[in-house]
């Protein structure tokens, strides 16, 4: 089965060919990402009008790559939601008059889903039963993904993402739009002891993970040795703060895994790209046995591959999308 896929939920548009929810033909992505950088963040009215421009070119190019044509087209798979609404509407909307000229279904994917089905094109031999972290800029949450289309949530973040909050103490050391790249980058050769962020408990909710604080002490951090002249080592603060994270992470992805009785941990979003946790991860899973997924660095990101691959799925269970379909903003992955 042959599926169009398309993703724009966020400041990416992008197409893909999909062959039976496993094999990519082509995936193209086209991005703004330099032109919110300098407003340190997403402009949501920037990506709008961006989708507009582009979303017809990266089709055309995804076709042009996988020596295809429309009209051998199944099935048009497009995310539906999450994510920033005029952004999703481009591609909703397209996504239905491509499904309605060409005469083949069409299947809304949720975003999230998406990215946890990035792992099923790196990995053919992952299969559910399985236990997600999800970890990108607007989800963090722990998944247990029961079958290709079952899945709930055990656990999330009670306020800030991951990765909103890796953007904003980047965006505070003028590091740059997006966070994580650098901070990665120049805290591979920090000292990650250096300062002593916190770890944040929810109470009565040992699943469930809190990042504003953590945001909240980097940010003053660097204010208050700035307002008083004192050196701030940047390499130190972006170690100290990645090794923060990750021990939040990790030890509820390990307590998740209990719970579930699953032995097998996959890993979704862009965040999943940091060094740090990733190494932190394998060193836990590798200790008590656990098989870990881990997407390549080029399917962390937003990409049309992994709304293929989902949308195949989501084909077998029964979904279906109308001209009625509508974009939402928020959507939790169980009703995905």
């Amino acid at each position: 089965m042959l599926i169009l896929g398309i993703e724009s939920s966020c400041d990416e548009t992008a197409a893909a060919l999909v062959r039976d929810g496993r094999t990519v033909l082509s995936s193209v992505i086209a991005t703004s990402v330099a032109e919110h950088a300098v407003y340190g963040g997403v402009v949501p009215e920037i990506a709008s009008r961006r989708h507009t421009e582009s979303i017809v070119q990266v089709t055309r190019q995804a076709f042009q790559e996988a020596g295809l044509t429309p009209r051998e087209v199944d099935a048009v798979a497009v995310t539906s939601a999450p994510g920033l609404i005029g952004a999703l509407l481009v591609g909703v909307n397209f996504a239905k008059a491509a499904a309605y000229g060409l005469g083949v279904p069409l299947i809304p994917v949720h975003h999230v889903r998406g990215h946890i089905a990035a792992n099923y094109i790196a990995h053919p031999n992952l299969v559910p039963p399985f236990l997600c972290l999800c970890v990108s800029g607007g989800t963090t949450a722990l998944v247990d993904v029961k079958t290709y289309t079952q899945m709930e949530v055990l656990g999330a973040t009670r306020d800030d993402s991951v990765g909103e909050c890796f953007d904003k103490v980047a965006r505070v050391l003028d590091l740059g739009y997006p966070g994580g790249p650098p901070l990665d980058r120049i805290g591979r050769t920090g000292n990650d002891k250096a300062y002593p962020f916190p770890r944040a408990h929810v109470q009565n909710s040992d699943l469930d993970l809190s990042f504003s604080g953590l945001k909240t002490a980097v940010i003053n951090l660097a204010h208050n040795a700035r307002q008083k002249g004192e050196p701030l080592s940047i390499p130190d603060l972006a170690a100290s703060f990645s090794a923060a994270v990750s021990d939040s992470l990790v030890p509820r992805s390990m307590a998740a895994l209990s719970l579930t009785g699953y032995d097998k941990l996959a890993v979704a979003g862009g965040v999943a790209a940091n060094s740090r946790i990733r190494a932190d991860l394998s060193a836990a899973c590798q200790d008590r046995g656990i098989s870990l997924f881990l997407p390549p660095l080029s399917l962390c990101g937003d990409n049309a591959a992994m709304i293929g691959c989902q949308g195949y799925y989501e084909y077998q269970a029964g979904k279906r999308g109308d001209l009625s379909l509508n974009a939402f903003a928020t959507m939790d992955i169980s009703r995905g």
